[in-house]
């Protein structure tokens, strides 16, 4: 558990209680390993189904997990709202929430879902907690590989309690960028994310969206670029690349906004002048 004394509470305008951090860490810890952990390679059939497509899966700890932590987190808030993948799968209608004024907490209870069919480890929780369409908080915990990053907004990001600040890549040398998987894009934003192919950068599918940004966090990767804009998969990370130091920016050079009406694909990277490089080429793809 983080030492509150990092980061204490999140400061929250209007309302009547603010959040400890370490209370939410304490929570998400406690939903994956009630909810998630206990179904980590022992999945049934009966337990998997599809939702929009072949591609787009759900298990059974998905909808516990989100309704654990929906019940937690509201909890720890009261009069916050909840945008969880599940839950707005089921009524669309709820993710107008991030254009209110309440404080919401946008969940993805497990991102990475099809790695955790397979039995990988490569599988997170993804907390946000945002306000007047601003990310004010994050929590990234990957429960297979017992890592947690938290970010809060202008105080920094830290992995298990370890300050992130990847910097800049080396000079001159390729940039690791993981992207959408093509399959996944419409014929537009196929052609802008070519423009990541080539030379001068060593481009992959990426794997669990909020495992691909800690990894641009902690320096491990370069820069992501995606093709959607759902913000249960881009919250967390977006928060916590840019309080390590990183940046993000849409096709228009406009930072991404977690309300939605995005230019796409967008990127974050580890320092803004690789943001602006990646941001180039999907133009030059375009």
């Amino acid at each position: 558990m983080i030492d509150d004394s990092v980061y204490g509470t999140v400061p929250l305008r209007g309302t009547a209680r603010d959040v400890q951090v370490s209370a939410v860490e304490e929570a998400v810890r406690k939903a994956a390993a009630d909810e998630i952990m206990p179904r980590h390679r022992r999945l049934a059939a009966h337990e998997i189904a599809e939702k929009s497509a072949p591609h787009d899966l759900v298990t059974i700890a998905d909808r516990r997990a989100e309704a654990h932590l929906t019940a937690a987190l509201t909890a720890l808030l009261p009069g916050s709202a909840v945008v969880g993948e599940e839950a707005v799968h089921a009524d669309p209608a709820r993710y107008e929430a991030l254009h209110g004024d309440a404080p919401v907490w946008i969940v993805d209870p497990v991102d990475g879902t099809r790695q955790f069919i397979r039995g990988e480890d490569g599988f997170c929780t993804l907390v946000a907690l945002a306000q007047g369409g601003e990310l004010v908080a994050s929590w990234t915990y990957a429960p297979a590989l017992d890592e947690m990053a938290i970010a809060v907004r202008g105080r920094g990001a830290v992995l298990d309690g370890a300050p992130l600040r990847p910097g800049p890549p080396a000079p001159a040398a390729p940039l690791r960028v993981a992207m959408s998987h093509p399959d996944y894009t419409t014929p537009e934003q196929k052609h802008a994310l070519l423009g990541l192919r080539g030379e001068g950068v060593e481009a992959r599918p990426c794997g669990a969206a909020g495992l691909e940004y800690l990894a641009v966090a902690r320096g491990a990767l370069d820069a992501v670029a995606f093709s959607w804009e759902l913000a249960w998969d881009h919250a967390a990370g977006l928060l916590l690349v840019t309080e390590a130091g990183g940046a993000h920016a849409t096709l228009t050079g406009e930072p991404y906004r977690v309300t939605g009406g995005n230019a796409l694909p967008f990127t974050a990277a580890r320092d803004r002048a690789t943001a602006e490089r990646v941001r180039e080429r999907l133009l030059a793809g375009a």
